[in-house]
């Protein structure tokens, strides 16, 4: 092995280390809350400034974690998109919403931050807004979701069906982030598995969409 393969090995160990415990103290404390410093000590990482190092600021610390599970989700829902065609049935659209994003964190294993950062950094409107852009780049399957969503419902005005993407998003986002809490301090959960986790959550966000639209008289 040449130095220079040993040394882009080593940039890529640290910059694991830097991103792995980045995410479990943005998880833990909220992003504003923990300094580079912390990071990096968290990390295992003498230097300080590892993090602007790697990374440059926060904001770009947090699009980066953002970014190695876009794409693990994006690849489970491209999958659920690919099996399940043009189907008429609500719940399978539905489901692609949910899976995706229960089996991601069910893989990592447990204890594991995702989902309890992802509620914290979609709390704070510019980081949210920085996370939208990675999901969104890193995500085509969203727009054939959509598509399927409106042809189940094709009657939903597009305001309410914009309200109750919405609804959705964040029902899975704090509900992950919930389970995921819970299995990290050894607390009872609602469900035995992230399977039946995901089953819970489809039911519920099927009746979402489904629910009566009131207007007002």
């Amino acid at each position: 092995m040449t130095s220079r393969m040993r040394r882009d090995e080593q940039v890529s160990a640290t910059r694991e280390a830097l991103l792995g415990a980045a995410e479990r103290l943005f998880a833990e404390h909220g992003v504003h809350a923990v300094a580079n410093r912390q990071i990096s000590e968290a990390a295992g990482q003498g230097n300080n400034a590892a993090v602007s190092y790697h990374f440059g600021t926060k904001i770009d610390l947090v699009r980066a974690i953002a970014r190695r599970h876009a794409e693990g989700i994006e690849a489970g829902r491209l999958r659920m998109l690919a099996d399940i065609g043009d189907s008429a049935d609500l719940r399978d659209w539905v489901a692609c919403a949910v899976r995706p994003v229960t089996e991601h964190v069910e893989a990592l294993g447990a204890p594991s931050w995702y989902g309890r950062f992802i509620a914290q950094v979609t709390a704070d409107p510019a980081l949210r807004a920085v996370t939208t852009e990675e999901f969104a780049a890193a995500s085509p399957s969203v727009q054939k979701l959509q598509e399927g969503l409106n042809r189940c419902l094709p009657d939903l005005p597009a305001e309410v069906h914009a309200e109750r993407t919405a609804m959705t998003r964040h029902l899975v986002t704090q509900m992950v982030a919930e389970r995921e809490r819970a299995l990290a301090d050894g607390e009872p959960t609602f469900r035995a598995s992230w399977r039946e986790a995901a089953n819970g959550l489809i039911d519920a966000v099927a009746a979402l969409w489904q629910a009566p639209v009131t207007r007002e008289g």
